[in-house]
């Protein structure tokens, strides 16, 4: 059996760009991207925190330090420039896979530069 589980994420990423055409994808600044353990044309998903929108699409390599965080393509239709976003990509595990498993997450400021990373979610207080 194998399990979906969060391979990685980028918290609450400020959209710089929606650009309705150009090729579907979302840039994203290289230096997230490998904080990340993301790679390019990695299928990912992204949740858009402003309006509740959720798309599919996949990742492209924005120049290294740029922030650039542009949202191509339909998906272009679901965002604003200045909206943030919660990026995340999956993987397939196996049960023994999962004893080693930690996701990669990496959270950044408003100006897509980050602030810190971890490797698990506090747990929800009530």
């Amino acid at each position: 059996m194998h399990l979906n589980m969060l391979k990685c994420k980028i918290h609450r990423a400020t959209v710089t760009h929606a650009e309705l055409n150009y090729e579907g994808s979302i840039a994203i600044d290289g230096n997230l991207l490998d904080a990340a353990g993301m790679r390019e044309y990695e299928q990912i998903h992204a949740w858009n925190i402003d309006n509740g929108e959720r798309f599919v699409t996949y990742a492209l390599r924005a120049e290294e330090g740029s922030g650039i965080i542009s949202v191509n393509g339909s998906a272009a239709r679901r965002v604003s420039p200045g909206d943030l976003l919660i990026i995340a990509a999956f993987v397939g595990l196996s049960e023994a896979e999962l004893a080693k498993y930690q996701p990669d997450l990496v959270y950044v400021d408003a100006d897509n530069r980050i602030t810190h990373t971890n490797h698990s979610i506090p747990k929800q207080a009530a």
